[in-house]
């Protein structure tokens, strides 16, 4: 029997905490219609401190196969070789390619019912990341940015959004701040990563090092401060001439690399001090020590940071887009993917922060139900899968469904606006937010038209 999420009509009052509820009531949101539940719940939401949290960001460069991971259809030609398990859920069963993660379903809730219309790469990929797609004079930014706009503090002494081993060359746009502004840049390490073997672990481990922290040995602290004190003459010379955003922005990114070299926290990207046992669990590769820096990271207060699986074999940056060969190169990924994102999980869950870190796996698109003659999956926007897990989700059940061959949604269907709207209530933010564009419209976190999924929220 699958454990499934019925229609809306069907919603269960318990799937929203009782106190939320209870606020809910008392503003007259009641019945089947939810009109108006949003704004009533992200402002309760955007005000309790105990709901604040961090996102983690798993993202799968190319748009991974819906049917080869979480929506699986053994008894359908469309669902190829790979056949499905069981997991911790009774009712819940996933690909054969992540028996770890099957493991720890009880934290995870696969969205089986996404449904988007862009089967470009570039403009998916903006899509998914910003919320919005890419149109007119708005410079949208992207969810690490907005998330860590919201969560993060200007004086921290790590970065509030850390980007680990991203390929931005399809869309850069999309991992841009936007009009929030330069000072909402992610920290960049391991750009363009990719996946490199146990017997390259130097080249791995250096990549995710953050390079020129530290001071050099002939400088001495005092006189460092006195360097400092001049540019700061300078910097505020120029300034005076030339006053805006660019020169701020300036200012702040110097100011904020000056907190980190003589702060202890940036000792998170010193992944030798960790067991070399943990490390051999999330796997010996870029994307495995990723996710234990992001760990590190969390641990150490940073609200959102993202980990990207571009590929498992040199050169290869784009590893989801399986046009040929698509079941081969599933077990090739997932044999990475399986052990570090289940360890992941495993290790917030044992550090207490599973419950105050969502953890969120999704790429820009999923791939075709039918199979294609080089036995691989092209672009799919219809009907495919993202998964949220751990803070503020409601774990253990799948929501939404697609028919039996996978062609099509067939209960529930979820839009991007959905998605980023109930990520954002996840993560403690008010998604109906508005902050001025750079074309001087205000513009809301998630489009106004959103549906949080109520439904699996905690």
């Amino acid at each position: 029997m699958t454990t499934h999420i019925k229609s809306k009509s069907q919603l269960d009052l318990c799937s929203i905490r009782r106190r939320d509820w209870m606020h809910l009531m008392a503003a007259g949101v009641t019945g089947t219609s939810m009109s108006g539940w949003i704004q009533q719940l992200a402002a309760q939401t955007a005000t309790d401190t105990n709901r604040r949290r961090s996102v983690i960001l798993l993202w799968m460069s190319g748009g991974p196969s819906q049917l080869d991971t979480f929506d699986v259809k053994p008894d359908h030609g469309n669902g190829g070789p790979l056949k499905p398990i069981d997991t911790s859920v009774p009712g819940m069963r996933i690909c054969e390619t992540m028996p770890k993660l099957a493991r720890m379903m009880e934290h995870v809730v696969p969205i089986r019912s996404m449904s988007t219309k862009e089967g470009d790469h570039s403009r998916a990929t903006y899509h998914l990341r910003t919320g919005y797609l890419p149109q007119g004079p708005v410079d949208y930014p992207t969810l690490g940015a907005l998330i860590s706009n919201e969560l993060g503090a200007d004086d921290s002494e790590l970065p509030n959004f850390v980007s680990i081993a991203p390929f931005r060359a399809f869309s850069p746009a999309a991992y841009s701040p936007g009009f929030l502004g330069p000072q909402r840049s992610p920290l960049v390490v391991g750009e363009g990563g990719r996946v490199l073997s146990v017997d390259d672990q130097a080249s791995y481990g250096q990549s995710l090092k953050v390079e020129n922290l530290k001071q050099p040995d002939s400088v001495t602290l005092s006189r460092a401060d006195r360097r400092l004190a001049l540019l700061r003459d300078f910097d505020a010379g120029f300034r005076d001439v030339h006053p805006g955003l660019p020169a701020g922005s300036h200012e702040s990114a110097y100011a904020q690399a000056v907190r980190m070299m003589r702060s202890s926290a940036v000792k998170a990207f010193e992944l030798d001090e960790e067991d070399d046992t943990l490390r051999e669990a999330y796997g010996k590769n870029q994307f495995g020590q990723g996710c234990l820096l992001a760990r590190r990271l969390v641990e150490r207060g940073v609200p959102f940071v993202e980990v990207s699986l571009n590929g498992v074999q040199a050169n290869q940056n784009f590893g989801w887009d399986t046009h040929a060969n698509n079941f081969e190169a599933v077990k090739q990924l997932t044999s990475v993917l399986d052990p570090a994102w289940a360890t992941l999980l495993e290790d917030l869950r044992l550090r207490g922060l599973l419950d105050s870190t969502l953890v969120v796996w999704m790429g820009e698109f999923g791939r075709t139900p039918r199979i294609n003659g080089s036995s691989g999956r092209d672009h799919w926007a219809v009907s495919w899968t993202t998964v949220l897990c751990g803070g503020g989700i409601k774990g253990g059940q799948f929501f939404g469904e697609t028919t039996e061959d996978g062609m099509a949604v067939k209960d529930r269907p979820v839009s991007v606006a959905d998605l980023l709207a109930t990520i954002c209530l996840s993560a403690g933010v008010d998604p109906m937010k508005q902050n001025m564009s750079n074309v001087g419209r205000p513009i809301r976190i998630a489009d106004p038209d959103a549906k949080p999924i109520a439904e699996i929220l905690s």
